[in-house]
């Protein structure tokens, strides 16, 4: 992960400023709701950022508008890529929270051309907790679902 983290207030954190065209981007796509730049610590060749234009610290603060047409741009993003670069994969990531590897806390997704070798990974510890246990989450999760 960047070491790179962006703790500024919203509205003035780095990706405002670069919807409002107060910094430099090396910028590929724009609409109504998101803008799509290159990322100026490129984890791989093509690496991509698709933010809201709107400030969002989290996908939890987006509208379900603006998170639909951020994944509409990424689709985009990835399907320009996969023409222009010739990938051998698309990795998308987005994280949420400091704990969840959040470094701008502007909502953006990573769009990552993706070749093997290029020393990206994406790990964790496979854990097995039986079906008693997963179903205890799955209803947990029915019980958010109904309430929101």
């Amino acid at each position: 992960m960047p070491m790179f983290v962006d703790e500024s207030p919203a509205g003035e954190c780095i990706f405002c400023k670069l919807v409002n065209g107060d910094i430099p981007s090396a910028k590929v796509y724009e609409d109504e709701l998101t803008i799509a730049f290159m990322d100026i610590g490129q984890a791989c060749e093509g690496h991509v950022l698709i933010a809201s234009k709107r400030h969002a610290a989290n996908l939890l603060e987006l509208t379900p508008e603006e998170a639909g047409a951020v994944m509409q741009t990424a689709r985009r993003i990835a399907a320009a890529a996969a023409q222009a670069l010739e990938p051998e994969g698309i990795t998308l990531f987005q994280a949420n929270g400091a704990a969840g590897g959040q470094t701008v806390f502007h909502f953006h997704l990573h769009v990552l051309p993706r070749k093997a070798g290029d020393g990206l990974s994406l790990t964790w510890k496979r854990e097995e907790p039986g079906m008693p246990v997963l179903n205890r989450f799955a209803e947990r999760l029915r019980q958010a679902l109904a309430q929101t």
